[in-house]
């Protein structure tokens, strides 16, 4: 199969979809991967150590369009790419589709088979391809909001670890998936005063016997919520519902509620966002003001340390990119049914359950 890799266009967006030990793999595998220069220089990874892995180079992204039939991408096509795609191409990448309909639209009526990297589900409910980007985000939403809680960045001037005799600051974090428990180990790590929100209690049993005690934990309804982040610090919004709009967990009231200089951090942004207040911000201009609250809502938080989410991606798409390109996607998904769900769009039609509910399209 001939596999393309572009440069990301999304903007501030340094990771890449593949390796070049990816790339090494499947040639080796008898395939041929067209890059498109400069694509990993992000990453510091070259066109040089591309070449050497057996890719075949190519100037522009349209020529990768244009040849490829599987497109192997980090995030869902851009605006300055949509005219790229071809009918029948296969897009392998996060879609997030219900945050941007205007991006389901055009893969339905350009009839592209989409698989969306974070609607690939097990059968335990695990997403084996968001989970190492979850593991970024959650990590790094603590170092940003601690580095956003300073004085000179609009926030409260709170130091999260505290100082003898000046108690930490308190961070609260809504879900307890994998992006939420992250943060949790680096709140933790940096000594905050840590309380943990689910609708589930099974995460939050499995959180209380790691930290024996040094974090507390909640169930997360409204009222105990409401009280939680008024009196916090830093607050990470991290609920997730897999190809759903992420549900609402903060009303714009709860944020009126907050200390000024509180530190709103919205991990579901890409979801459509957690936070009645929120909209998608960049890298390059990360945060807002909202009722003197610094909201924090950068929809691609991975790529500020693209080095290490592209191998961390890199790691766990490869083995089902694989199998796409060996075998087809038909018999990719008999081979791994969790690969069912992350089909979102088909031959011109949404296909997966809870993206096509999100999107509310009417009749297919």
């Amino acid at each position: 199969m001939r596999i393309g890799l572009v440069r990301e266009t999304k903007p501030d967006e340094r990771r890449v979809a593949l390796t070049s030990v990816g790339v090494e793999t499947l040639v080796n595998d008898g395939h041929s991967v067209l890059v498109q220069s400069g694509a990993g220089e992000g990453s510091f990874i070259t066109d040089r150590d591309y070449a050497a892995a057996g890719a075949r180079l190519v100037e522009q992204a349209a020529g990768v369009w244009a040849e490829a039939e599987l497109i192997v991408k980090v995030k869902e096509p851009q605006p300055d790419e949509f005219a790229s795609l071809a009918p029948g191409t296969i897009l392998f990448t996060y879609l997030h589709l219900a945050a941007y309909p205007e991006v389901a639209e055009v893969l339905r009526q350009r009839e592209i088979t989409a698989i969306g990297y974070e609607t690939v589900r097990l059968a335990d409910g695990t997403l084996p391809l968001l989970a190492p980007m979850s593991e970024v985000a959650g990590r790094m939403a603590v170092q940003l909001g601690a580095r956003f809680l300073e004085s000179f960045e609009g926030g409260r001037g709170i130091l999260l670890a505290g100082v003898p005799g000046v108690p930490p600051g308190r961070v609260v974090i809504i879900g307890a998936g994998s992006a939420g428990c992250n943060a949790v180990q680096i709140a933790v790590g940096m000594g905050a005063e840590v309380a943990v929100f689910d609708i589930n209690p099974a995460p939050l049993r499995l959180l209380d016997q790691v930290y024996h005690g040094r974090i507390t934990t909640g169930i997360a309804n409204p009222l105990a919520v409401r009280d939680a982040v008024a009196k916090a610090h830093l607050v990470i919004g991290a609920a997730l519902v897999p190809g759903a709009r992420a549900p609402r967990v903060l009303t714009a009231e709860d944020i009126r509620a907050m200390k000024p200089g509180t530190v709103a951090l919205d991990l579901a942004i890409d979801q459509g966002g957690c936070f009645e207040t929120s909209r998608e911000t960049t890298h390059t201009a990360p945060t807002f003001l909202v009722d003197e609250v610094v909201h924090y809502a950068v929809g691609n938080i991975p790529g500020a340390v693209p080095r290490t989410s592209t191998y961390a991606l890199t790691n766990s798409t490869l083995p089902y990119l694989r199998l796409i390109a060996d075998q087809g996607i038909d018999a990719a998904m008999d081979r791994r049914p969790e690969l069912g769900p992350g089909l979102n769009t088909h031959r011109g039609r949404v296909v997966n359950e809870a993206v096509r509910a999100a999107l509310d399209p009417g009749p297919v």
